[in-house]
This record gives structure tokens, C-alpha cells and sequence, in this order.
């Protein structure tokens, strides 16, 4: 690896609550350890333009607190294509640009990965992402925020189930992953929580309605994650509807709220460690890998290792909460 002088550090994929402390541990960490520090916007569509930006201590000040990201992000399908690549790597020629860190999911790692094979450019990964489904780290940065506006929005809906005797069926974001419905669910004491992972049984699905109302339940939650068999939460509130046509159900679908928001300390303290290791990792001559915390240290994965072995939920606490849900 040749001697490393400045590096770009960018946000691709979806925001997560959490980039920005990521930014500015990267950009300071750099600083202090004698780096030339820019950033390139709008992820790897900054590097085939060469839409890069000086970054100095004070650019990533205030930011700590914000949600998205000052960067910018978007997914860049030019960069899939060995074209797109080679454009991006003939403008980190021309600017100077000797090394990346990217913060983002599969989708940025993939990228990342081809880019540093073909062209031997020394890249490091952070985990953004809500889904909380990269193997190699414990958490992601945006997770534990992403659960956190879950949990609020679904207490408050609970209110108005219990005050007018009404069945919420909540759909949560989780299009592979059901990290974010499981975690709420138990969270909120959700009567029924949904997941990719698991199959849905309608019928099963109604068997436990039909005990719950037995004991004379008058209200509930549902939390179902997108990417759940049963077809999303639309589908769910059709199968209830034409099988207890008495129960009065509304259908609440959070989408992108998920991803908003001031992140809370846990990711601000994750994206901080991360950040500030991501540039170490570098110094230290390491390319090609995640830095993910795991069992609350430091830990490094190859990006094709996160990539092919997605981080699974542990099933035994959809049992939990069918117990604590009684």
C-alpha cells in the first residue's frame, strides 16, 4: 500500500440517524493523524464527477446531533459498471486522493469492494444503516435511533387503539431484516410482531386474535416489517378484515421517518469509535474491511464477509414476546 496523504470520506445508500458523527470523527481523527481530509457528495457519484470538497476541523462542527448526513447520499448505479469505476478512479488521481472510508450497507460495500480489487485503492467501511443487518457488528450506526422513533410513534398509537377499541397493525422499514420490528415489538408489547425471517401463518396469525379477544382484549398492536411474507401491513389488515369483520383496524405505515432524526447518545458514541477507528485502520496499512464493534470492541471484517453473511436475529424472542404478549 503506498503512503497514504489525503482521504475522501463519503455517505452512500440510505441515511441513517448517526452519519454525521460519523463524518466528523473521520474528519478530526484524519486531521490529527496528519491527513489532507475532503469529502466527496452525494456518495460515488462525488467521485465520478469529482464534486469533492475540502473538509477542516471546523466544517464538521455542530453536526454531532444533526440527522442524514452533510455529505449527501444516493445510490449510484454508474459505479456498478467497470466504466463508472474508472472514471472515479482517474479523478482520485487527479485530485490527489490516495484512500476512501465509506459509511454505508450492502450496497456501498459491494462498490467498495470491486473498486479496491480492480484498482488496489485502500477503503474502509462504517455499518450506516437502520437495518442492523451487516455481519460483523453488533449494532449499526442508526439502529438504536430507528427504534427509538419507532417506540415513540407506537406508544402514542396505542393511545388512541385503547381509546376507541381499535386493532393498529404498524408497518415498520426492514425489507430483508426484521431487526426493527422485533426490537419495537417486544419494546412496545406488541400482541403480534411479523418478521422476514420467520413465516406468517394467517391462521395462526388469526388463532391468536381469536384467544385475544376471547379474554376480552379490546385493542392491539401489530407490528409488521415490510419485508414480512404476509405481503406488508395492507395485507394483513385485508386477511383480518375478512375474517373478523367486527374488529375495527387501521393500518400505519412509518416509512421514511424511520430514517430521521437527532441520533441518540448510543449512536453518537457507536459512529464516534467507529469513525475514529476507520482512520486508524488505514494508518495501520489495513484495506478492504468493516469496522464494526462487537461484544463492545473493535472489530474488522472483510467487506466481502459482511456482505455474503447478513447478521441474523435471534427467533427465541418472537417466543418472548408471544409470552409477554399473553
Amino acid at each position: 500500500m503506498k503512503q497514504i496523504k489525503k482521504i475522501a470520506v463519503l455517505t452512500s445508500g440510505g441515511d441513517s440517524p448517526g452519519m454525521n458523527a460519523a463524518i466528523r470523527a473521520v474528519v478530526r481523527t484524519g486531521i490529527n493523524e496528519g491527513f489532507e481530509m475532503v469529502g466527496s457528495l452525494r456518495g460515488y457519484h462525488g467521485l465520478i464527477s469529482g464534486d469533492i470538497v475540502p473538509l477542516h476541523s471546523r466544517s464538521v462542527s455542530n453536526i454531532i446531533q444533526r440527522g442524514g448526513t452533510i455529505l449527501k447520499s444516493a445510490r449510484c448505479k454508474a459505479f456498478y459498471e467497470k466504466e463508472g469505476r474508472e472514471k472515479a478512479h482517474y479523478k482520485m488521481q487527479a485530485m490527489g486522493i490516495d484512500a476512501l472510508v465509506v459509511i454505508g450497507g450492502d450496497g456501498t460495500f459491494t462498490g467498495a469492494r470491486l473498486f479496491g480489487k480492480e484498482y488496489g485503492v485502500p477503503i474502509v467501511g462504517l455499518p450506516g444503516t437502520i437495518d442492523n443487518d451487516l455481519y460483523g457488528t453488533d449494532y449499526t450506526i442508526g439502529y438504536d435511533t430507528a427504534i427509538n422513533t419507532v417506540v415513540e410513534a407506537v406508544d402514542k398509537l396505542r393511545d388512541t387503539a385503547s381509546s376507541h377499541d381499535r386493532l393498529f397493525i404498524i408497518e415498520v422499514m426492514g425489507r430483508d431484516a426484521g431487526y426493527i420490528a422485533l426490537t419495537s415489538g417486544i419494546a412496545t408489547g406488541a400482541e403480534m410482531i411479523l418478521v422476514p425471517e420467520s413465516p406468517t401463518y394467517i391462521d395462526e396469525m388469526v388463532y391468536v386474535l381469536e384467544k385475544d379477544w376471547k379474554k376480552n382484549k379490546t385493542s392491539g398492536i401489530i407490528i409488521v416489517s415490510e419485508g414480512d411474507d404476509s405481503g406488508g401491513a395492507l395485507e394483513v389488515e385485508k386477511e383480518i378484515n375478512n375474517r373478523f369483520p367486527e374488529f375495527e383496524t387501521r393500518v400505519s405505515i412509518l416509512g421514511h421517518i424511520q430514517r430521521g432524526g437527532s441520533p441518540t447518545a448510543m449512536d453518537r458514541v457507536l459512529a464516534s469509535r467507529l469513525g475514529n477507528a476507520a482512520i486508524m485502520t488505514l494508518k495501520d496499512g489495513v484495506s478492504g474491511v468493516m469496522v464494526g464493534m462487537v461484544d463492545n470492541e473493535i472489530d474488522l471484517t472483510s467487506f466481502e464477509k459482511s456482505i455474503k453473511h447478513h447478521q441474523q436475529i435471534n427467533l427465541d424472542l418472537l417466543d418472548i414476546a408471544r409470552v409477554l404478549a399473553i
